[in-house]
């Protein structure tokens, strides 16, 4: 069956010619026809850390509007930093390094800074029919809410800053690197997070009761929420992503805007799926219950490369990336639902794995790097492989005052 699959794969395989977001050219037609007629459209990376699966998100992410009239952009982070990131693109508000400084660790990228450079540019030429961007999850602490705490015990309580500054210089780092990623990479500094978050918010309950208490006690409350929900605060990957889906839902239908989702593989996808031992249901699964066919899933992969964080070697056989690489194509894709004879279809419709790379992602454990579903052609409409890879480019770390 295998030689069967290769055979389909190669006969319907469409090439890419170019990852550059900047890129022009009719390779992606087909592509975009499959996409255009969508209401929304998932653009799922297997990793963040490679600058061709961002520049190829973002090509197709840029068609979409300007062919099909695709208006929103959903991203996976905050309402607060979704808000600062449509504030910039539709008004002008700040820039981009400075909206991005309080965004979630993997968008504080140069690739990140071009996107909003883009969509800036096109809302300016078409200032009656801008795109507009959305934060799919709920607001959460940011560096700016541990300096508020600060800035009034500073004020009022200056005995006390070193006891509260104590425990919250530790937890800030979360917001450049995730907790459970500094556990794994044996930085963390031991205590759990959210409990140095708690005893920051018991002293901040004892300070004096002046102007702005209520403002700083709720900043402290935020911090506390974000430790208790992170992954390692909640132990594991598990997730419940109903409410970012029906944020996503709710803002397409007050709107009318056409979306494209932004996000991982594991999120975007049609069907929940396994990741390690956790088990969840991603944002995608309930666009997908919500819009029907009228929510199209690409999944954007790759075989082998330089991620920065660390060199992927090529991809376990039992992987979907590994049958996708043997196809003598440096970047092409692939419609799932495209006729197939009947033992590609069976593959199509059966379990599968796919490569999936975080922050965690160790090459000597590379075995378990993937991404378990029942079905890759119920879990996706599209895929994309790339099979090399070079790392994205980094924005320097604002300097903490």
């Amino acid at each position: 069956m295998k030689t069967t699959v290769r055979e389909w794969l190669s006969a319907n395989a469409q090439t890419v010619l170019d990852t550059d977001p900047n890129a022009t050219g009719a390779d992606l037609d087909p592509l975009l026809d499959r996409l255009g007629s969508a209401t929304v459209v998932g653009l799922g990376e297997s990793t963040r850390f490679s600058q061709q699966l961002s520049g190829i998100q973002e090509r197709v992410f840029r068609a979409l509007v300007e062919r099909h009239g695709f208006r929103g952009l959903a991203i996976q982070d905050s309402a607060r930093s979704g808000a600062r990131w449509d504030d910039y693109v539709r008004a002008g508000i700040g820039d981009p390094e400075s909206v991005l400084a309080g965004s979630w660790a993997p968008w504080r990228t140069t690739e990140t800074v071009a996107a909003l450079h883009w969509i800036r540019a096109f809302n300016q030429a078409h200032p009656d029919d801008p795109i507009r961007i959305l934060g799919v999850e709920p607001p959460r602490a940011e560096a700016s809410d541990y300096d508020a705490v600060l800035d009034y015990v500073r004020r009022v309580a200056p005995d006390r800053l070193s006891a509260i500054d104590t425990h919250l210089a530790p937890i800030r780092t979360a917001h450049r690197v995730d907790e459970h990623i500094q556990r794994h990479r044996g930085i963390h500094p031991g205590r759990p997070f959210v409990e140095d978050a708690r005893a920051a918010l018991a002293l901040v309950e004892t300070l004096p009761k002046t102007t702005g208490y209520a403002e700083v006690l709720a900043h402290a409350q935020l911090i506390v929420d974000f430790h208790a929900n992170s992954v390692a605060g909640k132990g594991g990957f598990g997730r419940d992503s109903s409410a970012a889906g029906q944020r996503v839902v709710d803002w397409q239908h007050s709107t009318g805007a056409k979306v494209v989702y932004w996000d991982g593989i594991a999120l975007t996808m049609n069907l929940g799926a396994g990741l390690g031992t956790a088990a969840f249901r991603g944002i995608g699964s309930y666009l997908r219950d919500a819009f029907g066919t009228g929510y199209a899933s690409v999944a954007i992969g790759f075989h082998h490369g330089d991620l920065g964080v660390a060199v992927a070697p090529a991809p376990r056989p039992e992987l979907i990336d590994a049958l996708l690489g043997e196809i003598d194509l440096p970047v092409y894709y692939v419609d799932l639902h495209a006729d197939a004879p009947e033992a590609v279809r069976a593959w199509l419709d059966a379990p599968a794995k796919a490569r999936i790379i975080s922050g965690m992602y160790d090459p000597a454990e590379d075995a378990g790097a993937y991404l378990a579903f029942d079905s890759l052609a119920g879990a996706f409409d599209v895929l994309v492989h790339i099979r090399e890879v070079t790392p994205v480019h980094w924005l320097p770390e604002p300097v903490a005052v």
